[in-house]
């Protein structure tokens, strides 16, 4: 899962995104995967907000996909890790979906730079034509 070992003994999730009842569900599986690895009410509140928006973009823009979800470790840390991967159009300028105000629909535009800054690892995996990866983790500190 987005390259980092999973912590033994801990189940990793996958969920299908193809709701609006599965965005909330996303929610509070990461909401209940961030107490058990103990990350401040903060963090919490800054991962369940990410992955809140990218379950959202995963639902809108790529037309569904999948969330999978579980605890990994680094460096002795622990932290969640939420991926969320569709089968959409992909992100023709990536640039241009990162920056602040930017939006292709009628949101914000604050969804993958706000995501990014609530997270302490972001990574965006796109192919226009085949889809988007986006992989997010919070470390408890």
């Amino acid at each position: 899962m987005s390259g980092l070992p999973p912590v033994p003994g801990t189940e990793h999730q996958t969920i299908t995104i193809e709701s609006n009842d599965d965005v909330v569900r996303a929610r509070q599986l990461v909401r209940g995967l961030a107490q058990r690895c103990k990350l401040s009410l903060v963090d919490q509140t800054k991962l369940v907000t990410a992955a809140s928006e990218l379950a959202r973009n995963t639902l809108v823009y790529g037309g569904g996909g999948v969330m999978r979800l579980g605890l990994v470790q680094r460096d002795g840390r622990t932290g969640v890790t939420a991926v969320f991967e569709d089968s959409g159009p992909g992100i023709p300028d990536i640039d241009q979906a990162m920056t602040d105000g930017w939006t292709s629909g009628g949101g914000l535009g604050l969804g993958l730079s706000g995501a990014r800054r609530l997270v302490d690892d972001f990574t965006l995996e796109t192919e226009v034509g085949s889809g988007t990866q986006i992989a997010v983790t919070k470390w408890a500190r």
